[in-house]
């Protein structure tokens, strides 16, 4: 059987064992396993289509294996996303926030609100913290 064959088969079982684990590590073998099996096609000897396997899987790993970690991380706990990147937030009242309805203005944009203490009334143009997002209506309470 030729060389080059024997890479290419390599390359592709690779491949396809990659697709199941998602790792990259299987994926960069593969990719230098084609590398190696184009350098047989070319017809050079056995030690460099070693060296051009080695040379393209250090490559791999220099250049495509950090862009590859950085997308499959999960972004860190503390950043918070949608709706819930608004807890935390100051907000504006706009119309009287009372324990069952209000309006309140949350970084340029109008929110439903009530006040997160329901005795409260939180008069027209005071500053609110928001405590929690429930559904489309902001919690909010008084700043100090």
């Amino acid at each position: 059987m030729d060389d080059w064959l024997i890479w290419l088969i390599l390359a592709v079982v690779l491949g396809v064992a990659e697709i199941f684990t998602l790792t990259t590590a299987l994926g960069l073998l593969g990719g230098a396993a084609l590398f190696a099996s184009a350098a047989a096609l070319l017809g050079l000897p056995v030690p460099l289509q070693l060296i051009a396997f080695a040379g393209s899987l250090v490559a791999g790993v220099v250049l495509i294996r950090p862009v590859a970690r950085r997308h499959l991380r999960p972004p860190p706990p503390d950043q918070r996303f949608g709706v819930q990147a608004l807890v935390g937030r100051t907000a504006y009242v706009t119309r009287e926030v009372t324990g069952r309805d209000g309006r309140v203005r949350i970084g340029g944009e109008e929110w439903s609100a009530r006040a997160y203490d329901e005795t409260l009334v939180i008069p027209a143009g005071a500053s609110v913290d928001v405590i929690e997002i429930e559904g489309a209506t902001a919690l909010v309470y008084p700043r100090e």
